[in-house]
């Protein structure tokens, strides 16, 4: 079984589940600590840049032009 479950972790490192979950036995778990929401905002504005360059050229345009509608119609 896999189900994602969203959590608090306190700075005594605490876990918090936000919703109830049900298990019929003991379960291991992973946790992947998430940075705070604005952090992740301010690392995608300047990822942005870097990227388009790597994204904005001929090669990669033909590579994924299979998946683009026709737009002729």
């Amino acid at each position: 079984m896999i189900k994602t479950v969203e959590a608090i972790i306190d700075e005594q490192g605490n876990v918090s589940l936000l919703e109830p979950v049900q298990l019929p036995k003991p379960q291991r778990a992973f946790v992947t600590i998430l940075s705070v929401a604005s952090d992740m905002a301010e690392t995608a504005l300047l990822s942005e840049a870097a990227l388009a360059e790597g994204w904005s050229r001929p090669e990669e345009d033909a590579a994924w032009a299979h998946l683009q509608q026709d737009q002729s119609s």
